[in-house]
């Protein structure tokens, strides 16, 4: 009751200091109902009316299971091809500089190297060395027959025609390994591109795959002895990975071939979409997370290895209650919204936040569809309670 007479003694002073500054001053006054907290009245001729707007709350489908990690754009390795060296040598041309946009089948460097006179000599000796064998061959065949006429006019033993049989057979395996060398120095010249017969040929070397030279690690000029390091990285960049680092606890929402959402720092404002492609197997024990990749098409050119944004990834969608994010105001302790009852009359409710969105905020709990709230003005209705 003391409550009660404290707010009416308190009203009638300002009401009373209102009356000394004119009938606007009263009009802008709002009445407080001390029976009922938070709840705020504007008269209806009050001009603060023309500053609130007054929205209809509106359900929509919003995720509720989703999953949102920092990514970073990578190479995609399935399309990054290492160049080496095919064979010991001098570097003779390097037509490729970084940067450089090549074609599959394009040569990038010819190498200047006494491999390909080796090579070269090995074909030509199993060449010479077929010849022979074929000549052996034609030999021990004629010594055969002759010596089975021998044996059939009873002029020699049957062991010597057991002996001409073996070396018939021994020239003929002779014949059979030098066709075998011969193919395999062809096939090595093959390989290596050079033509049979032309000796002090330079190799060349072809780019792999299309794409861009990403790296460089020799000069034209410089001898490499080492065949398995790497002297130009090509990489195809028409299909670039996203990496993530998923939280153990989101990892259940995530599958390959899923969708992921993707925003780069580089272009506000935009979403770029990739699938899914890995899931690594082990969890990281420091930071009790797990690598995602993603792969997103990149034929524009647009994004480039490093790149940091975010993936976002919904797994479920659920009806709910959505508000401006300026409707809501927002305390340490709790969230709320001005409900409005009836015209310039105003309840501060309370609500419980879901997913926040670009502008607008889900509400779990403390309102429905329907309810109308104020989203302009929220600061003149909190000032006047």
């Amino acid at each position: 009751m003391k409550n009660g007479f404290l707010v009416v003694t308190i009203f009638s002073f300002a009401l009373t200091a209102a009356c000394s500054k004119g009938p606007e001053a009263i009009a802008e006054m709002p009445v407080v109902a001390a029976e009922v907290a938070g709840l705020v009245t504007f008269p209806a001729d009050s001009p603060k009316l023309k500053q609130i707007k007054v929205e209809a709350v509106v359900e929509k489908s919003v995720p509720t299971d989703e999953v949102i990690a920092p990514g970073k754009v990578e190479l995609n390795p399935n399309r990054v091809a290492h160049v080496a060296l095919p064979v010991a040598g001098r570097i003779s041309t390097l037509s490729v500089r970084i940067g450089d946009t090549v074609q599959q089948g394009q040569i990038v460097m010819t190498v200047d190297s006494s491999d390909s006179d080796a090579a070269m000599a090995s074909q030509l000796q199993a060449r010479s060395q077929i010849n022979q064998a074929k000549a052996n061959l034609l030999k021990s065949q004629a010594d055969l027959d002759r010596v089975k006429d021998l044996f059939e006019h009873n002029a020699i033993a049957k062991k010597e025609v057991l002996n001409a049989e073996n070396a018939l057979a021994q020239n003929n395996a002779v014949l059979e390994q030098a066709e075998a060398l011969q193919k395999q120095a062809s096939r090595r010249l093959e390989i290596l591109g050079l033509k049979p017969g032309q000796f002090g040929q330079k190799v060349a070397v072809a780019a792999p795959i299309s794409g861009k030279v990403m790296e460089v690690t020799a000069v034209q000029g410089e001898f490499k002895n080492d065949t398995n390091q790497a002297v130009i990285t090509i990489a195809d960049l028409s299909s670039v990975w996203v990496s993530s680092d998923v939280p153990e606890s989101s990892i259940r929402f995530i599958q390959v071939g899923e969708r992921f959402d993707i925003e780069l720092s580089a272009f506000p404002n935009e979403v770029f979409h990739a699938h899914v492609t890995r899931i690594a197997d082990v969890v990281d024990p420091q930071t009790r997370t797990i690598k995602v990749r993603a792969e997103m098409d990149n034929k524009g050119g647009r994004f480039r290895p490093e790149m940091f944004g975010k993936v976002h990834h919904v797994d479920s969608m659920q009806k709910m209650p959505v508000v401006p994010s300026g409707a809501v105001m927002q305390g340490e302790a709790q969230s709320s919204v001005w409900l409005e009852l009836s015209p310039g009359k105003f309840q501060l409710t309370k609500v419980t936040l879901a997913n926040r969105m670009q502008d607008s905020i889900a509400i779990a709990s403390g309102l429905k569809a329907g309810d109308r709230i104020v989203t302009v003005g929220v600061m003149i209705l909190k000032s006047a309670q």
